[in-house]
């Protein structure tokens, strides 16, 4: 969260997989309930009913704005960051981002609806918050995991942004994305998962825990029998070769560029594709939403 003046400019991700702030990360899934749940550590309660956040992910959904959920894991992560400041009222600029290739078709209707409530409260575990939103910025996904490296990037460079449900796309040429060039392939992480997990059903008939298969991806092992684990990690590989095959539909040239890879499925290709020292990874998850804030902020000083 950055401050400006007396506004609490806080970054939000809206990621299929999980929501992310500038600190937190959340799975998105949401449950809700006329009743406090008995269990659950991210309970919270607006307009009389309660919701369980972070329970299992969210679907797919080419619309952010098709249902509550992303307005109720808005405010859950809005009360996150301000509890760590210490904050339970405050002013709120919100920062966001849509996928490279639907922003400017999106833009508007996910501002409103982000925007829809000008003063809204609501609890969150147990404690009451009261929030102005006073404007709204919904940039780009992608680049703005890489705005503390663009001085870095000279000559032409890839970014491939992996997120759970999609994978954004991005020339960055002498340090400047190059906005004829993006693109966003429906290839995220959920896909590995799914692989990998009907791999294992397929060779051992046996329904694995997702929350396994995640731990393999995100740290290379688990606590699992090695057949098991040699079966996942043959899924991955697989999903990583599909990875590189869709870049290189983008002409991604390794000999010729650089690659930089973000998102949460950054860890994949550190775990699971050879090194190389023309690929970097990005292995902070919530660097979209500090950039969202770093772009917000310059915004707002160039606008007084």
């Amino acid at each position: 969260m950055k401050t400006l003046n007396n506004i609490r400019i806080i970054g939000i991700d809206h990621g299929y997989g999980n929501i992310k702030t500038a600190n937190t990360i959340t799975p998105t899934g949401v449950i809700p309930s006329t009743i406090r749940p008995a269990f659950g550590s991210n309970i919270l309660r607006c307009d009389g009913m309660y919701y369980s956040c972070g329970e299992g992910h969210k679907a797919f959904v080419s619309d952010k704005s098709g249902d509550n959920d992303y307005y109720l894991l808005t405010l859950m992560g809005a009360a996150k960051e301000l509890r760590r400041a210490g904050l339970s009222e405050a002013d709120v600029y919100l920062a966001a981002g849509l996928p490279l290739t639907w922003v400017k078709s999106h833009r508007e209707e996910f501002t409103n609806y982000l925007m829809r409530n000008e003063r809204i409260e609501f609890e969150f575990n147990n404690r009451l918050y009261k929030l102005r939103f006073v404007g709204c910025s919904v940039f780009p996904q992608g680049y703005t995991a890489v705005i503390d490296r663009l001085s870095e990037m000279r000559g032409v460079n890839m970014l491939a942004d992996i997120g759970n449900g999609t994978m954004n796309i991005m020339y960055i040429t002498n340090s400047r994305p190059v906005a004829s060039k993006c693109w966003t392939e429906k290839l995220g992480v959920n896909q590995c998962v799914v692989r990998a997990a009907n791999a294992v059903m397929d060779r051992f008939g046996t329904k694995i825990d997702e929350s396994i298969i995640e731990s393999v991806l995100r740290y290379g092992k688990a606590d699992i029998s090695e057949k098991y684990l040699a079966c996942i990690r043959s899924a991955a590989r697989e999903y990583s070769s599909e990875i590189l095959d869709a870049l290189r539909k983008y002409e991604y040239n390794p000999e010729l560029m650089r690659l930089y890879v973000a998102g949460g499925g950054s860890c994949i290709f550190r775990n699971f594709v050879p090194p190389s020292d023309r690929i970097s990874i990005i292995s902070d998850i919530c660097a979209t939403a500090k950039g969202y804030e770093t772009l917000a902020l310059e915004k707002i000083q160039k606008q007084r």
